[in-house]
């Protein structure tokens, strides 16, 4: 049997964290923040908070990536932590709403952009029952095909778009915070200025979800390891520089933004980074915001169908899923059927796009106690396996992954406080994969 090759170097594995990172969060985050927090500074507080924590979280899972080098990532984790089940329930939910609904409302955001260049993409084309086909949801669908099909000619392929990408997507980014300090009407006396907001721990916590949203995708380099080269010494790197990186950019940016608009100007703002670059260059401005979030949304795009194939693969290797999705291509040495079950179904999902935000909302709740539990394996397999060979072990051990799972925990509890129904239908979600489970479990041990 065909086994995934190790072609993906560091620069590909550091892409990955920048690449995936950097959607289109950046672009908009800053006006729900102020909106909670009221004031630029508190801003980037909790831009510099969410940013040590997601370090936190990469220095965690340094060690295990160096340690367990594995296809599938957090599956591998939960799995030599907790056991089959709660990496089964890890996957299903990624593959049922949290990958591939990532895949879809990120090609839906690249098509949105688009239309701001061609509004033709806005039509409807036709309709399926009562729900309305626009021309510019089968051009998405036509986009997550695209790189499904690149991804299915090697890692090396996919890898080799991310850095490109990437590269185009950092300098984009480079050259509007470069535009917004060097506006002469800018001043930094904007970050003194407020608007009216909660604050307090609720406006706190409200701002940190947004921010984490922004950074979300720091771990997804994990679930390649088993196609980076030397990952005993490569995935620490790209975890812990990719995710420094990603924090410097965007502290950068957030300056950027209230140097040139005060506090009441980016609350109301829809499009922060638009109205920026319109202030300082007119209507040409924000089309060079459009060009950007574009390549930067495709190069999340491309890194999420990457990374998000090989949870389902790693499953199907552990008797968990269809036999058939834990095929390697013999040619490309790619889970090129797992590939085309993520994009297929992540192409279904754009056509439900419009109602698939509150179906995303239901499942973070579910996801953010899986990420903790993640983060905590690295603790339960310090006792667990003590004899496993560790590579790298994470900087200010035990602190930093404790750090992160109360942290976690206290998310949770505010989201369950805050949004008590869509956090119980992510339970519910979680617990619908169940019978699949017991069923592939029997077929395994059978």
């Amino acid at each position: 049997m065909s086994e995934l090759k190790r072609d993906l170097g560091v620069w590909g594995a550091a892409a990955i964290v920048v690449g995936t990172v950097i959607g289109s969060g950046i672009f908009l985050v800053p006006k729900s923040m102020v909106q909670n927090v009221g004031t630029p500074n508190m801003v980037i507080f909790v831009f510099i908070f969410g940013g040590l924590l997601s370090l936190a979280g990469a220095l965690t899972y340094a060690e295990l990536a160096s340690a367990m080098p594995e296809a599938g990532g957090e599956y591998v984790y939960l799995r030599e932590a907790y056991g089959p089940f709660f990496a089964f329930l890890y996957g299903w939910t990624q593959l049922l709403v949290a990958k591939s609904g990532s895949v879809a409302t990120l090609a839906t955001a690249f098509f949105t952009y688009m239309a701001n260049f061609y509004p033709a993409l806005e039509s409807v084309l036709t309709t399926i029952g009562p729900v309305p086909i626009k021309s510019g949801q089968v051009f998405a669908m036509c986009v997550i095909a695209l790189l499904g099909w690149l991804n299915y000619f090697g890692v090396k392929v996919g890898g080799n778009v991310q850095i490109v990408v990437t590269i185009v997507k950092v300098g984009l980014i480079a050259l509007l915070i470069v535009v917004g300090f060097t506006f002469p009407a800018g001043d930094f006396a904007n970050l003194s200025t407020s608007v009216p907001a909660p604050g307090g721990v609720a406006g706190f916590f409200a701002a940190l979800v947004a921010a984490l949203w922004a950074y979300d995708g720091w771990n997804n380099v994990s679930m390649v390891s088993s196609e980076v080269k030397e990952p005993q010494r490569n995935l620490p790197r790209a975890l812990i520089y990719g995710t420094l990186g990603v924090m410097i950019i965007y502290l950068l940016a957030t300056l950027a933004y209230f140097y040139v608009l005060p506090a009441e100007g980016v609350a109301a703002s829809e499009r922060v980074a638009a109205e920026m670059m319109r202030r300082v260059w007119g209507s040409g401005g924000a089309a060079v915001v459009s060009v950007a979030a574009m390549i930067s949304i495709f190069a999340a795009l491309n890194g999420s169908i990457l990374t998000g194939a090989r949870v389902p693969y790693a499953m199907a290797r552990d008797g968990l899923f269809a036999k058939a999705i834990g095929e390697v291509h013999p040619k490309h040495f790619t889970p090129a059927n797992s590939i085309a079950a993520l994009t297929a179904w992540s192409m279904v999902l754009v056509l439900a796009s419009g109602n698939y935000d509150e179906l995303f909302t239901y499942v973070i709740f579910a996801s953010w106690i899986l990420y903790g539990m993640a983060t905590a394996s690295v603790l339960v397999l310090r006792k667990k396996r003590p004899d496993l060979p560790r590579p790298y072990k994470t900087l200010g051990y035990p602190a930093v992954p404790i750090v992160f799972v109360l942290v976690a925990i206290a998310l949770l509890l505010s989201t369950l406080l805050k949004s008590p129904r869509e956090s119980l239908m992510g339970l519910v979600i979680m617990a619908a994969g169940i019978p699949f489970y017991l069923h592939w479990n029997s077929k395994r041990r059978t």
